[in-house]
């Protein structure tokens, strides 16, 4: 069979290895002197933050701080972030913690330098102007933020999200630190490593999907797979955290070579609407998704080998693996039990149509096909 032309956008220098926190002060001092700090109160509460201060200070840089970025970030939380960057005449963000804090350094970064506000980067390749280059130290293994050159912005009013996305954008470096997330809550590794798992499924599948995409979907699944009940039986196996993050930012790289689906057309809505954290809203879907895309042959086949690299023997068996991840998270494993009524669901359909990555979905869907996917997870 022929491969077909592609263009792989590889960007961004990874740095991994337990302690690779210890190099961010050298590493960046090779692209600026004064420095903003973007992270969250959880990260901050359990010493990153100030460690990634003490390092960067160290080298001699001059540091602000901005830790006030929530969950599923909003125009609020960049314009926030903005009000401390200006000021401060940054030349160089470092974002530290989940991909809140990382897509937060990366909105504010579009503001800082191109003006505007975040609606007119909603898209790709909408900043006109240069940006400041940004270093993405992720304390989670989830969102792969760290190795995209997207941010994932919400409108503060409606909570729609928008993909704002510019080659510019991605982190220049990507410093990857498994102790970093030995500190996460048993929630937080659920929530962020199904959103691993997904991100390596759905990229492998996409319309856009390419040889390199499929290198790194593949093999963040194999690691992933084998790590994610492991993380949170046992969440000091440093060994399950290295293979976690890892596997997360090759998926990101996937993502960045690819696209999304379904899935996640799906979750966004739930979050949306009902505030279900991301992870578990796409770890939910995820599963009849994958069954819903198998009517195709080529997909199908691509199913089979992840189900291969998982040390699986059937799609069905990877349909089982991915609805068992769901069961042993610390989350309701079904739309109910999220206190999600079969009321909704017809408003949920009709949102999970409009967004962008239903498009890339292998199989084409719509309004109706998304409902009867939903009430399959009731």
């Amino acid at each position: 069979m022929a491969i077909e032309i592609f263009d792989s956008p590889a960007r961004n220098r990874l740095v991994y290895g337990c302690g690779a926190i210890e190099r961010l002060g050298e590493l960046a001092r090779e692209y600026g002197s004064r420095v903003l700090v973007v992270s969250d109160y959880g990260v901050a509460e359990a010493g990153h933050t100030q460690h990634a201060v003490d390092s960067l200070e160290a080298a001699g840089l001059s540091v602000t701080s901005f830790v006030d970025v929530h969950q599923n970030p909003t125009t609020d939380d960049v314009a926030s972030c903005l009000a401390v960057a200006r000021p401060a005449d940054i030349d160089l963000f470092v974002g530290i913690g989940g991909g809140s804090a990382i897509d937060t350094a990366k909105g504010c970064n579009f503001l800082l330098t191109n003006g505007g506000d975040m609606h007119d980067y909603w898209g790709f390749g909408k900043a006109t102007k240069p940006m400041l280059p940004l270093i993405a130290v992720p304390t989670t293994a989830g969102t792969g933020s760290e190795c995209q050159s997207f941010a994932l912005i919400a409108e503060s009013d409606t909570h729609r999200k928008m993909a704002c996305g510019d080659r510019k954008a991605t982190a220049v470096i990507a410093l990857l630190d498994p102790v970093l997330t030995v500190t996460q809550p048993a929630m937080v590794s659920a929530c962020a490593g199904i959103d691993a798992v997904s991100h390596a499924v759905e990229a492998a599948v996409t319309t856009k999907h390419t040889p390199i995409s499929s290198l790194y979907a593949m093999e963040a699944f194999r690691l992933t797979s084998a790590s994610f009940t492991r993380v949170l039986e046992a969440p000091d196996d440093l060994a399950a955290r290295e293979a976690m993050l890892l596997g997360a930012a090759y998926a990101g790289i996937a993502i960045e070579n690819s696209m999304l689906g379904a899935a996640h057309a799906m979750a966004n809505p739930l979050t949306a609407q009902f505030g279900i954290v991301h992870g578990q809203a796409v770890g939910t879907m995820l599963p009849h998704v994958v069954g819903y895309n198998c009517v195709d042959a080529q997909t199908a086949t691509i199913y089979l080998e992840l189900a291969t690299v998982a040390g699986l023997a059937s799609v069905d068996a990877l349909i089982d693996l991915l609805a068992g991840f769901v069961e042993v998270a610390p989350f309701p494993s079904s739309l109910a039990a999220a206190g999600i009524d079969a009321d909704a669901i017809p408003t949920l359909a009709v949102n999970a149509a409009e967004q962008w990555t239903a498009a890339f979905n292998p199989v084409a869907i719509a309004a109706p096909d998304f409902e009867d996917l939903y009430r399959a997870a009731i």
